[in-house]
């Protein structure tokens, strides 16, 4: 796998705040959003990047693994694993238990991916030592997934059936989930070694930037725009929520960024049924364009008037 700097995808550097990576993460997704660039290949394949850099960065474990162990960060649990077990090996062959895995350490040549795969499925392996006994039994490896939702289909409980090492997984994500969430699905890795416990299946959530709304925790923001005469004498308009579209009133002379709250229109809360946040609706006013000159005359009256 090939090292992608993901500081440098989101344009910070390594002392960067988590609050600094949530501003550049926002400020790119706008600009590399797939919706905004139709067909452009090459702001998707960003986008992806953009994606994949802030879920590692803007999930401090994740963030820690990633400046320790660079690419190899989602094997950073296996790693110190295989070395503990490589250890513990060492001692049996220590007290002549025999058998084992030998030439098993980092020499010249051997890279990370060669290593694991010794360990953990090639010939090494952990078998009946050459008096019969059976070496220790091991945890199974954990395993890391990702699942990409829309923020759509975040509000909504709802169950997804997806295929981890060819078996099939069938979880029901609750609504609210964030992010970068992750969750963790006990005994769903991989199997054990010598009849020892499987390990753990990590799914990690993805949900990029919508191009209607912006979550900030449980609330939503959105913008609407409304033409002159209304935002001056006041009317109806209509705005987009989550759960179809509602009509707000607007108040005579509504002034261009006021911003109006609706109450429970935000985002489902996680894991507590029936509550959501809230809504926050800024109004944007049109001005009119290609007037006549019978408009333009009537505009020059207000202003001397």
């Amino acid at each position: 796998m090939a090292y992608i700097d993901y500081y440098k995808i989101l344009g910070v550097d390594k002392s960067a705040t988590q609050d600094d990576i949530k501003k550049a993460y926002r400020k790119l997704a706008r600009k590399l959003h797939p919706d905004l660039n139709p067909d452009d290949k090459e702001s998707e394949r960003k986008f992806k990047e953009l994606n994949e850099a802030n879920e590692v960065l803007s999930n401090a474990e994740n963030r820690a693994k990633y400046d320790k162990y660079g690419e190899h960060w989602k094997h950073g649990d296996e790693y110190e694993k295989a070395q503990q077990q490589q250890q513990q090996q060492r001692q049996y062959q220590q007290q002549d238990y025999g058998g084992g895995f030998s030439g098993a350490d980092f020499g010249e040549g051997e890279d990370f991916s060669d290593f694991f795969q010794n360990m953990f499925g090639g010939t090494g392996g952990f078998g009946k030592s050459s008096r019969g006994r059976a070496s220790g039994k091991f945890k199974g490896q954990d395993v890391q997934a990702e699942l990409n939702l829309n923020l759509r289909d975040a509000a909504i409980t709802h169950p997804q059936t997806f295929e981890i090492n060819g078996k099939k997984v069938r979880i029901t994500i609750p609504a609210g989930v964030y992010d970068g969430q992750k969750i963790k699905l006990k005994g769903h890795g991989n199997p054990g070694v010598n009849g020892g416990p499987s390990g753990d299946l990590y799914i990690t959530f993805n949900i990029p930037v919508d191009p209607d709304f912006e979550r900030i925790g449980d609330d939503l923001k959105t913008k609407v725009s409304i033409d002159l005469y209304t935002a001056v004498l006041g009317g109806d308009v209509k705005v987009n929520t989550l759960n179809g579209s509602v009509n707000l009133k607007v108040k005579p002379e509504t002034q261009s960024g006021l911003t109006v709250r609706l109450k429970g229109k935000g985002f489902p809360v996680y894991k507590k049924d029936g509550e959501h946040g809230d809504l926050f609706v800024t109004y944007e006013v049109k001005l009119p364009t290609n007037l006549t000159e019978k408009q333009k005359e009537l505009f020059e009256q207000l202003k001397n008037s």
